[in-house]
């Protein structure tokens, strides 16, 4: 389902709520939480690798695992690399409320301010994925006919979709 304007995605919101197909009060909260057990994962992961203690990489497995209990009651329904694109989302929403935090604490008032818009931008989107706001319908698929044929490398499904995004993106443009 394709979102064109404020109002459906209200309307969206509330039919999901009425149908009690999601609290998103809990699931904000849970949604915290899971962000702060990415969190503590990469912390038992430096913490082990600093000390030379491989326990911390037991604790990490254990919190790693009730994460991905609490993050699916979350992500019910997802395809392809969705459910790793959520927790990246969050893992980055989360680093940058930090790093946010930070440049506050040194009065660092417009950097905070930004990283904090980020941060909110990749929570929001984490959301959209998840509430099925973002309609992939569209996106036509990768065919034999839209590569190059006189790829003599043959590197591979990666290979071509790299030589694509090269051929399409320029990061340059604002």
């Amino acid at each position: 389902m394709s979102i064109n304007n404020y109002q459906e995605l209200v309307n969206k919101i509330d039919s999901l709520k009425k149908q009690d197909k999601m609290d998103l009060s809990s699931d904000q909260d849970l949604s915290i939480a899971i962000m702060n057990l990415i969190s503590i994962e990469e912390h038992f992961f430096f913490t082990g690798i600093k000390t030379g203690k491989a326990n911390y990489f037991d604790l990490l497995n254990q919190v790693r695992a009730l994460r991905k209990e609490l993050l699916k009651k979350i992500i019910k329904d997802y395809e392809g690399e969705v459910w790793c694109i959520s927790k990246h989302l969050l893992a980055a929403s989360m680093r940058l409320m930090e790093v946010g935090t930070k440049a506050l604490g040194r009065d660092n008032r417009a950097e905070a301010e930004d990283l904090f818009k980020k941060a909110f931008d990749l929570y929001s989107l984490f959301w959209a994925v998840n509430m099925g706001m973002i309609d992939t319908s569209g996106i036509k698929k990768l065919d034999d006919n839209m590569l190059n044929k006189k790829d003599e490398k043959k590197t591979g499904l990666m290979g071509k979709f790299s030589a694509i995004v090269k051929k399409v993106i320029d990061c340059c443009i604002e």
